[in-house]
């Protein structure tokens, strides 16, 4: 299975025939083996890395970190619930180190960033502070390199 889900993580768009002739098994072997993947919760979707930059000049990515003061009756898991239902969320995330929650979402311009999180996440009861972080370039994301039309337009400098 560990081999199937690496596969899977590299291309899940590898046909149950390709992924079969890779791991020297059938394509109905394949079939049961994701469809028990499925059932159990351990695959919950499948995505396309998008190149946003390309797709949509206008989107813009933030990371949010979150610092949290959870409640008697509201603790992290309820707090990364309910921000997990906003549209603009593509993420949640329990954190170690200085923050408590990483949230990464999109909108179409600063100002939407912006007035979403003063809106909506820092209105939250237990949400102690934001730190705001707007996503510049994305080089790497989920094991695939993003590579870059141009040539760099900075000068080289050399010591």
């Amino acid at each position: 299975m560990e081999k199937l889900v690496n596969l899977l993580r590299e291309n899940a768009r590898l046909t149950n025939e390709q992924l079969a002739v890779m791991l020297g098994t059938t394509p109905e072997k394949v079939a049961a083996d994701i469809a028990r993947l499925e059932e159990s919760g351990m695959i919950i979707g499948y995505s396309a890395i998008i190149n946003e930059e390309k797709f949509d000049k206008n989107c813009v990515t933030a990371f949010i970190e979150l610092k949290v003061s959870p409640q008697v009756e509201c603790g992290y898991d309820d707090i990364a619930e309910i921000i997990a239902q906003y549209k603009e969320v593509d993420s949640v995330r329990l954190m170690s180190g200085s923050f408590d929650l990483a949230v990464t979402i999109r909108g179409t311009n600063l100002r939407d960033i912006a007035m979403f999180v003063s809106d909506k996440l820092a209105t939250l009861k237990g949400v102690l502070s934001t730190t705001t972080h707007f996503i510049l370039q994305r080089y790497k994301e989920k094991g695939i390199e993003f590579k870059t039309d141009s040539g760099d337009e900075r000068s080289l400098v050399s010591p």
